[in-house]
């Protein structure tokens, strides 16, 4: 019998037989994938509040974040060539870059130090919406997915994620280490990556 993202959890009859059913259609693999974004490096399975704790970011850097874009680092060098996606995780910031080698966009993020391990990934797929199974009531939009966590979990991009409607911290204070495994951005930021960055696209993640 498959285990869904219910297991362990206490969710409404309900929603466990829709989520049931869904991953029973030809349309199960993505949809089932979308449920089970944690956030964290714990397996997807796990029931909420279980596993690793939501770390809180460090203060402002800057008073809001067109102050922090100010200070954008360069780009690493030997990141490849080509159109691709670069993370730096210790500098916590993103470029976009095309195939004539322009940086289109960088950005500020918030992810968690080490997570994941420098090397070279590609986006797996994308939902404009997800939620947490660890951590209970937290939701995040325009999540673009490229690594899995040491346990299985998914590692994407998306929105600063919102716990019971509240964001869970504030766009000036993107640019610091917080969350426990995905890479927050801001509203305008991640939804231009959602856009620009499709199944396929190289995700280059360095120290």
């Amino acid at each position: 019998m498959r285990r869904f993202c219910c297991a362990g959890a206490k969710r409404p009859a309900m929603v466990c037989a829709v989520i049931a059913a869904l991953a029973m259609s030809p349309l199960s693999t993505s949809l089932v994938r979308a449920a089970q974004d944690s956030g964290t490096d714990a397996s997807p399975l796990v029931a909420p509040g279980v596993g690793g704790r939501d770390s809180s970011p460090l203060p402002s850097i800057a008073p809001n974040i067109t102050e922090t874009r100010r200070f954008a680092p360069r780009l690493p060098r030997n990141t490849g060539a080509g159109r691709r996606v670069v993370y730096s995780n210790s500098l916590q910031w993103v470029w976009l870059i095309d195939k004539n080698e322009r940086v289109v966009r960088s950005m500020p993020v918030s992810g968690r130090r080490g997570v994941p391990s420098p090397g070279s990934y590609a986006v797996t797929s994308q939902s404009l919406w997800s939620f947490s199974l660890d951590f209970e009531g937290v939701n995040f939009r325009w999540m673009t997915r490229f690594a899995l966590g040491p346990e299985g979990g998914n590692i994407g991009f998306h929105e600063i994620p919102r716990k019971n409607g509240k964001a869970m911290q504030t766009e000036a204070q993107l640019g610091s280490f917080a969350g426990s495994g995905c890479v927050r951005m801001s509203t305008a930021d991640v939804k231009f990556l959602y856009r620009w960055a499709k199944r396929g696209t190289p995700v280059i993640v360095t120290r």
